[in-house]
């Protein structure tokens, strides 16, 4: 039993040195046509479209905000001014210049910072950025959302400037670039049960006019008759013929 044991066990290292060999030999016969497959089989990775965004008009130079207004910022070295500037600042920094930058376009004055243009210059900053967003991540519903929602604001106080002060509106949509197309008073989704109801209506109403046609050239008559009567009263009374 002991020798058979041995057999089997010196057997099966055989095989198993057998198949090692065979898998070496295959892959060295095989491996320029197997990777070549392989690198057909992977997945093509787009390069992603240089978006252009609305706040690459800034100039690198430019200091962060809340370092601007600092009197001893120009006695400083140069190393501390390039890091308080826009060139190591993040993108709310520099969403915070190009909002002041649009508010300072569209103010009444130095300390109008909530009329309706304002709110709007603010509005428009935001939803240029995630529309830029969304060009590069699609599938954010979250923040699409937020961009509806800052767009329906937006064209609810160019509405009102519309109605109100037009000359303020035309001002503001030209120095945002904003193109207001107005929504319409009624809007209705077109079926074909509603087409027939609607003309059924209007045959309805051009017949019952028809009907009343005779109804109101008699009233129309009558009108006529009483006017004269009354004018021919009233230039009895003063004397004059008529």
């Amino acid at each position: 039993m002991l020798a058979l044991g041995r057999g089997l066990a010196g057997a099966a290292r055989g095989v198993l040195a057998a198949l090692r060999v065979g898998r070496g030999a295959a892959g060295a016969a095989c491996s320029p046509f197997i990777q070549t497959a392989r690198c057909y089989a992977r997945p093509v990775r787009r390069k992603l479209k240089d978006i252009p965004s609305h706040l690459d008009d800034l100039p690198p130079t430019m200091l962060k905000k809340d370092y601007a207004s600092i009197p001893v910022i120009n006695s400083v070295d140069d190393v501390v001014k390039r890091l308080l500037s826009l060139e190591m600042a993040n993108q709310r920094d520099k969403m915070k210049i190009k909002i002041q930058q649009l508010v300072e376009k569209v103010r009444r004055s130095p300390s109008d910072n909530g009329s309706f243009e304002v709110q709007t210059a603010i509005l428009t900053a935001k939803i240029r950025t995630f529309e830029e967003h969304l060009h590069r991540h699609p599938k954010d519903k979250n923040n699409r959302r937020r961009m509806l929602m800052a767009m329906d604001r937006r064209n609810k106080l160019l509405a009102y400037l519309r109605r109100v002060r037009y000359d303020v509106f035309e001002n503001t949509c030209k120095q945002l670039n904003i193109q207001y197309t107005p929504r319409p008073a009624y809007s209705r989704r077109v079926t074909k049960r509603w087409v027939v109801k609607k003309a059924f209506c209007v045959k309805v109403f051009q017949e019952a006019r028809k009907l009343k046609a005779a109804e109101r050239q008699k009233e129309r008559r009558k009108w006529q008759e009483r006017a004269r009567a009354a004018k021919e009263k009233q230039a009895q009374s003063e004397g004059t013929p008529v």
